[in-house]
């Protein structure tokens, strides 16, 4: 009797992409485009509000994850460090948000409303020398893979940004990645994808 040898092809792990927890920034002051220029350095400086708890869905992705990502904002590392307690992160500026410089016109207005009209203009083209929409699709499609290839050895979870993985979704589908969980867009939200051959 031949015996046929087959091999067996180890599946990579999920990738799970989660924004991170409520910033300890004030988002109902009023303020003109300069204004929301500082609040924005401040909002990239500051960590998260005291008295927030991950949920049980980022928690458990942590657990099962091999490898813990966080861009180097506070905000994200607080996120990963309190979802996976006494796990060695890895930080990587390759996943930080987007910028997001406003347009120059007059105004007084809260900073989610001015974050509104920068993302628009941001994606039209006005960096105003910061990060191009190009550039950070480029780093989108770097970070993809950073992604990808971690995840070969088991589950990975990554804490970042809102806009930022969403400029993630078009990398990893074309890599053959779906979203299995969709949680949304919110504050600690998280998605889930597995590789569909």
């Amino acid at each position: 009797m031949i015996e046929t040898r087959t091999d067996h092809v180890h599946a990579p792990g999920a990738i799970t992409i989660a924004r991170h927890g409520r910033p300890d920034a004030d988002r109902t002051v009023k303020i003109n485009w300069q204004g929301y220029e500082e609040w924005w350095k401040g909002y990239d400086a500051a960590g998260l509000a005291p008295g927030q708890t991950p949920p049980e869905v980022l928690v458990q992705a942590a657990a099962e994850a091999r490898v813990v990502f966080a861009s180097t904002l506070p905000r994200a590392v607080e996120t990963a460090a309190a979802a996976a307690p006494d796990r060695e992160l890895v930080i990587d500026a390759d996943f930080v948000e987007a910028p997001l410089p406003p347009p120059q016109f007059s105004g007084v207005l809260k900073p989610g409303t001015w974050g509104v009209y920068a993302r628009i203009f941001w994606w039209f083209g006005a960096a105003r020398g910061l990060e191009t929409r190009k550039e950070a699709e480029f780093r989108a499609e770097r970070a993809a893979d950073k992604l990808v290839i971690a995840a070969q050895d088991g589950p990975v979870l990554l804490c970042a940004h809102g806009w930022f993985n969403r400029m993630l979704r078009p990398p990893l589908r074309r890599r053959g990645w779906k979203c299995v969980q969709d949680g949304g867009d919110t504050y600690w939200s998280c998605r889930r994808y597995e590789l569909i051959r």
